[in-house]
């Protein structure tokens, strides 16, 4: 796994070869997105919130390319550990990451950002009720960008805040706009 532009362009990250509650983002479908978001969003002005952080590339990447105030929330043990450790290494301090529930989390945040970014475990059984809650708590300011990681079997383009989607085979990213 790398960094795959900004300030840490080209550094690998090492996680722990054993991740059972998580599927990082591939490279390729990374690679793809950020070259969707530097064409619409201004990466040094952003508030981010990242769900279900897993390896936390997304929110590396949005560090390397300049974003200011970043959350992530991931509740497996070993993954915090692994994200604590590797915002050290690279010596990011635009990086708060929580552990905790990412849905206990969405309830009682009061914050609002950006951009957020979830890469939920494609079983999830709640998986479509994100961008429900997202939307409902009001978690995206005025212009806020939100994607969905998913499975090709996730449609979610009546939303009344689609805007797109992006498919890299296996793996799909839905944008939802907040005017």
């Amino acid at each position: 796994m790398r960094i795959t532009g900004g300030e840490f362009g080209g550094r690998k990250i090492n996680p722990p070869t054993k991740m059972p509650y998580t599927r990082p983002t591939t490279d390729i479908a990374k690679e793809g997105l950020f070259n969707i978001l530097q064409n619409i969003l201004d990466f040094e002005e952003l508030k981010t919130l990242d769900l279900f952080g897993g390896t936390g590339a997304i929110s590396y990447e949005l560090a390397s390319r300049g974003a200011i105030d970043q959350t992530i929330i991931e509740k497996d043990e070993q993954m915090f550990s692994f994200i604590k450790k590797t915002i050290q290494s690279l010596n990011i301090t635009t990086i708060n990451p929580i552990k905790m529930d990412v849905f206990r989390y969405i309830n009682q945040c009061t914050e609002q950002y950006n951009f957020i970014f979830a890469g939920p475990p494609y079983a999830l059984q709640t998986i479509d009720d994100l961008p429900l809650v997202v939307f409902e708590r009001k978690l995206l300011k005025s212009e806020g960008l939100f994607v969905l990681e998913h499975t090709p079997r996730n449609d979610y383009q009546l939303h009344p805040n689609f805007q797109r989607m992006k498919n890299y085979g296996t793996t799909v990213f839905s944008f939802f706009y907040q005017p």
